[in-house]
C-alpha cells in the first residue's frame, strides 16, 4: 500500500465475536461509506474505521479511531489467577483481623444493631454465635454479600466462593462454641481480671481467650453509656503493668473502636441533645482533653462552643489523655475529619452558628496536629467543608437574619475570613463583591439614619475586615474600591472634609481629624481619604498653621504616626 496514511475497516459479525479486518484503503470517505453500508445491510453488528499513520522514525503505524457504530463489545471476563484471587480469609483466625471485622460489621450491620453488640463480641461469645446461626437466612445473606461481589471482581465461580466462605464460617463458629462448652472463657463474677490475665500470659491462644472473657463481661449490658462504663470498669481492674495489662487493654481498645465507630452510639454517649457540630466538638474534647483545656484557658469563649464531656466519656477521655488507646483516639479524630468532609450540616438551623462551631473545630484539630492528625489532613478537611459554605443555599440562609445590606456585607466578610482554599476564597469574595457593588448598598449608606462620620467609621471597619480576610489581591482591590467609592459619596454629600477644615478648633486638632480620615481610620480608603489628605496638605502649607505648630512643638509628635499612615511622611 502506497502512502504513509491509510484507513482500515473492522467488523464484528456477532456481539461476542472479535474484530476482523474487512477493508484497507487510502480514501477516508470510501472506508466510512462502506462501514455505513455494511451496518445498514446487517452484514455485521458493529463497525469501526481507524486512521493508520506511519511513523517514519519507528516505522510503526499509529492508530486513531475515526468511526465506531453498532453493538458495544461484551466485557471481557477476567482470568482467574489462583495465586492472586484466592479468598483473603483462609482460616478462622483470619476473621479476627481488623479488615475482616470491618467487613463483617458491614454485612451484618442490621443484625448487630438489633442485638446491640459489636463484631468483636460476636467472634468471642458462644451465645451470640448460636443466636446468629439460629437466625435463619441472615448468615447466608451475609456470606452472599461477600462472595458475589468478589466473584464479579475476580471471575471465580460464585457458588464455589460461597461454599468456601460457608466452610470458613462454620469452622469459626465451631471454634467459639467449642471453647464455650469447654469453659475456656473464665467468668469474672468469681475471679479477678488481673488474675485471669496473669495466668493467660504466654498461652498460645491468650488473645482469643481474653477476648471471650471481656465479651462475656459485657453480656446483658444494654445501651451505649452503660457498656462504655462497664469497659472502663474492666480497664480499672486490669493488671498494673507488663504484657498482661497490654493483653487486656488491646482487647478493650478493639471493642471501643467498633462501639464508638457507630454514629448513633456516639450520639447516645455524648448526649442526644447535641447537633452534628456539637457532637464532633465533644468527640474532639474527649480524644484531646489537654489541648482543648489549653485553648479554653487562652480563649474562654471556646467553652461556650465545645460541650463538656461527663460520665463514662470523661473516664475514657482521662485514659486517652494518659496515653492509652492511641488507635482509638486516632480513629475518632479521623472520623471527625470524614464527617467534616461529608455533606451533613453542622448546625442545620443556624448558619452563623455553623461558622462558629467550624472555627472552634478548626482550632481544636489544629492543636492536635502532629499527635493525632497531620496538619495537611486538617487543612484538606476544612477546605472541603468550606465548599459547602459558599453555596447559594448556605449563603442565603446565612444572610437571612440581616435587616440591612450593611449587615449582609459584614456577615459575608466574616464568611470570607472563615473559609479556606483559594477557590472557596474566590467564591466567597464574589458574594461580598456583589453585595458592596450593588445599588442597594450605596443607597442604604446614603440615606440611613446615622451621621456621615459614623457611616464612614463603619465603612472603614469593613475595609479593615476585608483586608484581614486574606483574599486574593484582585478580589481585595475590587471590594476595597467599591467600599471606598461609597464612602466617597457619603463624605461628598455631607461635605465632612470641608466642615473639618472650617471647624473652630486648634490646628493640631483639625489636622488630627483630617489625618485619621486620610489614613483610613475613620473613613475607607478611596475618594474620602484622598480629599482629607489633600485638605491636610493645604493646611500644612498655610503660614498660620506652620506658625501654630512651631509655637506648640509638643503637638506635632502625635501627628507623626498619622502622617506616616496617610503617606505624608516617611
Amino acid at each position: 500500500m502506497a502512502g504513509p496514511v491509510h484507513y482500515e475497516l473492522y467488523v464484528r459479525k456477532t456481539a461476542p465475536a472479535p474484530w476482523s479486518l474487512m477493508l484497507a484503503t487510502e480514501e477516508r470517505k470510501h472506508a466510512v461509506d462502506t462501514a455505513e453500508e455494511v451496518l445498514r445491510d446487517k452484514h455485521a453488528v458493529a463497525v469501526r474505521v481507524t486512521k493508520e499513520t506511519l511513523d517514519p522514525d519507528t516505522m510503526v503505524f499509529n492508530s486513531v479511531t475515526v468511526l465506531t457504530k453498532g453493538a458495544p463489545e461484551a466485557p471481557k471476563k477476567r482470568l482467574v489467577n489462583s495465586a492472586e484471587d484466592r479468598p483473603t480469609c483462609l482460616g478462622p483466625q483470619d476473621l479476627y483481623a481488623p479488615h475482616a471485622r470491618e467487613l463483617i460489621g458491614r454485612v451484618l450491620e442490621d443484625w448487630l444493631g438489633r442485638n446491640g453488640i459489636t463484631v468483636f463480641e460476636l467472634l468471642h461469645r458462644p451465645d451470640l454465635v448460636e443466636r446468629l446461626e439460629a437466625s435463619g437466612v441472615e448468615l447466608q445473606h451475609a456470606i452472599q454479600k461477600v462472595a458475589i461481589p468478589e466473584s464479579q471482581a475476580t471471575g471465580q465461580a460464585s457458588h464455589e466462593l460461597i461454599r468456601q466462605y460457608q466452610k470458613l464460617v462454620d469452622q469459626a463458629m465451631e471454634r467459639v462454641v467449642s471453647a464455650g462448652r469447654k469453659g475456656s472463657f473464665p467468668d469474672l463474677a468469681n475471679r479477678s481480671l488481673a488474675d485471669v490475665a496473669q495466668k493467660l500470659a504466654g498461652a498460645p491462644d491468650r488473645s482469643f481467650i481474653m477476648g471471650g472473657v471481656l465479651a462475656g463481661a459485657l453480656a446483658g449490658v444494654r445501651g451505649a453509656r452503660p457498656r462504655l462504663d462497664r469497659l472502663m470498669d474492666l480497664a480499672d481492674r486490669a493488671p498494673a503493668e507488663g504484657a498482661p495489662r497490654a493483653m487486656v487493654m488491646v482487647a478493650i481498645e478493639q471493642i471501643l473502636c467498633e462501639q464508638l465507630g457507630a454514629r448513633t452510639t456516639l450520639a447516645e454517649i455524648l448526649g442526644p441533645a447535641l447537633d452534628q457540630g456539637g457532637n464532633l466538638a465533644a468527640v474532639v474534647r474527649m480524644v484531646a482533653p489537654r489541648e482543648i483545656d489549653l485553648l479554653i484557658r487562652h480563649d474562654p469563649r471556646m467553652a461556650l462552643l465545645i460541650p463538656s464531656v461527663d460520665g463514662p466519656a470523661a473516664r475514657l477521655g482521662a485514659r486517652i489523655e494518659a496515653g492509652e488507646y492511641p488507635i482509638l483516639a486516632a480513629s475518632l479524630a479521623r472520623m471527625v475529619l470524614r464527617e467534616l468532609m461529608g455533606p451533613r450540616r453542622l448546625r442545620p438551623a443556624d448558619a452563623s452558628g455553623e461558622i462558629d462551631i467550624l472555627r472552634a473545630l478548626a482550632m481544636s484539630l489544629t492543636a492536635t496536629a502532629g499527635r493525632l492528625l497531620t496538619l495537611e489532613e486538617v487543612q484538606s478537611a476544612f477546605t472541603e467543608r468550606s465548599k459547602s459554605l459558599v453555596t447559594a443555599d448556605f449563603v442565603q440562609a446565612y444572610v437571612v437574619p440581616c435587616e440591612t445590606v450593611l449587615c449582609e456585607a459584614e456577615q459575608l466578610t466574616r464568611l470570607c475570613e472563615n473559609v479556606t482554599g483559594a477557590a472557596n476564597k474566590r467564591s466567597a469574595a464574589r458574594w461580598l463583591a456583589a453585595c458592596v457593588t450593588s445599588l442597594r448598598f450605596e443607597s442604604e449608606m446614603r440615606i440611613s439614619a446615622p451621621t456621615a462620620s459614623k457611616k464612614l467609621q463603619v465603612l472603614a471597619q469593613l475595609n479593615r475586615s476585608v483586608v484581614a480576610a486574606a483574599l486574593s489581591e484582585h478580589d481585595t482591590a475590587q471590594i476595597l474600591t467599591a467600599i471606598g467609592n461609597v464612602g466617597g459619596v457619603v463624605e461628598a454629600e455631607a461635605k465632612l472634609t470641608a466642615q473639618l477644615a472650617r471647624a473652630p478648633v486648634t490646628v493640631p486638632q483639625k489636622l488630627s481629624a483630617l489625618l485619621r480620615l486620610a489614613a483610613g481610620e475613620t473613613a475607607p480608603l478611596g475618594p474620602a481619604a484622598d480629599r482629607a489628605k489633600a485638605e491636610a496638605i493645604k493646611i500644612f502649607r498655610a503660614p498660620e498653621a506652620r506658625a501654630a505648630l512651631t509655637a506648640a512643638p509638643e503637638s506635632i509628635a502625635p501627628l507623626k504616626g498619622l502622617m506616616r499612615a496617610a503617606g505624608l511622611a516617611a
